[in-house]
């Protein structure tokens, strides 16, 4: 027959201590007079310190991270005078490792006995380990999201003094908006903390795909990159770049007629990313006289402000051949 778990009435020292274990609680008092502490077993190893039966203050002040030791110290004199429970995070070193403790109790010096006042410590690390990446997150957020902000007034204007009605605007705006929002969705985090990149590959592909469809055939534009990452900042300015040359494209070059063909490749080299960007079949072109228009200006600006590099146009017979030149360090970061 099985037995009947104990009920409170039953309740021993002995189950009190094995329910605080499994609770991860670990027992502390607080002689005020002498500012003495007393400390269970897993309140010594949460402070990393040997077992002794009386801790000083000092001595706990050893292992206080020094941003958090005036305040703790503040925190723990000003219990006596709140109402009610109090907690206290802090942290604690234990040789190079940072731990969070919360440090819980009653104030007003209630539940005292003679000069003893009682509480407990948590491990509060992982709670405060999700804390700060919630943190980091929002932080990040917030980031993007102004850099997209500022990204998208820009467009806005330039957009504005390149379009002569409110619906040529309006769809150049979205194109631009919509070549951003696909850049964005391939950034994803690398392992190890080492920021967030794309392959070069796959935002080309992505960017041009709604290009391939407007052909008589599948496959017109080609990709061949080397397998390459591409920062979070780079994959923004070269959506910006690609979607330049592919609007000029589909409006006077290779992508303005059913049988254009595309080809982009780029050869491995040490320092430097070379882009080479080949229309074939499409009307016959010739170089532009003038200054160019504002998405010539924005391809330029892009190219040797935010990526430290160049671009060259070759215009014959048979096509437009454009060289997008950029350090590599610049694109990867």
């Amino acid at each position: 027959m099985r037995a009947s778990p104990p009920t409170c009435t039953t309740w021993t020292p002995r189950h009190l201590r094995l329910a605080i274990d499994a609770a991860g609680v670990a027992l502390w008092s607080w002689n005020v007079d002498d500012d003495t502490f007393t400390m269970d077993e897993y309140g010594h190893t949460l402070w990393d310190l040997p077992m002794s039966e009386r801790v000083s203050f000092e001595d706990l002040s050893s292992r206080i991270h020094p941003a958090d030791k005036d305040r703790v110290r503040a925190a723990f004199s000003a219990t006596r005078a709140i109402l009610g429970p109090y907690e206290t995070d802090f942290r604690v070193l234990h040789g190079t490792d940072v731990r969070w403790i919360s440090a819980r109790g009653q104030g007003d010096d209630h539940g005292i006995v003679g000069a003893i006042m009682f509480g407990i410590f948590l491990d509060a690390t992982g709670r405060k380990q999700a804390e700060e990446g919630q943190e980091l997150l929002a932080g990040e957020m917030s980031h993007r999201v102004k850099n997209l902000l500022a990204i998208a007034a820009s467009l806005t204007a330039i957009t504005s003094r390149s379009t002569s009605t409110t619906t040529d605007m309006a769809r150049e705006l979205t194109q631009r908006l919509t070549a951003l929002g696909r850049a964005h969705d391939l950034v994803r985090p690398l392992p190890g903390g080492q920021g967030k990149a794309a392959l070069l590959g796959d935002l080309l592909s992505i960017l041009l795909a709604p290009y391939d469809d407007m052909g008589a055939f599948s496959g017109r534009i080609r990709v061949s990159v080397p397998r390459m990452g591409v920062g979070e900042a780079a994959a923004t300015t070269l959506a910006l770049v690609i979607h330049e040359l592919a609007t000029n494209s589909l409006k006077y070059g290779a992508l303005s007629v059913a049988t254009g063909t595309l080809d982009i490749s780029c050869p491995v080299q040490e320092d430097t990313v070379v882009i080479t960007w080949t229309e074939r079949g499409g009307p016959r072109v010739s170089a532009p006289t003038g200054p160019g228009g504002y998405g010539s200006k924005l391809l330029n600006r892009a190219m040797t402000q935010q990526l430290d590099g160049a671009v060259e146009r070759t215009w014959d017979e048979a096509g437009v051949v454009v060289t997008l030149q950029m350090n590599k360090a610049y694109l990867v970061a």
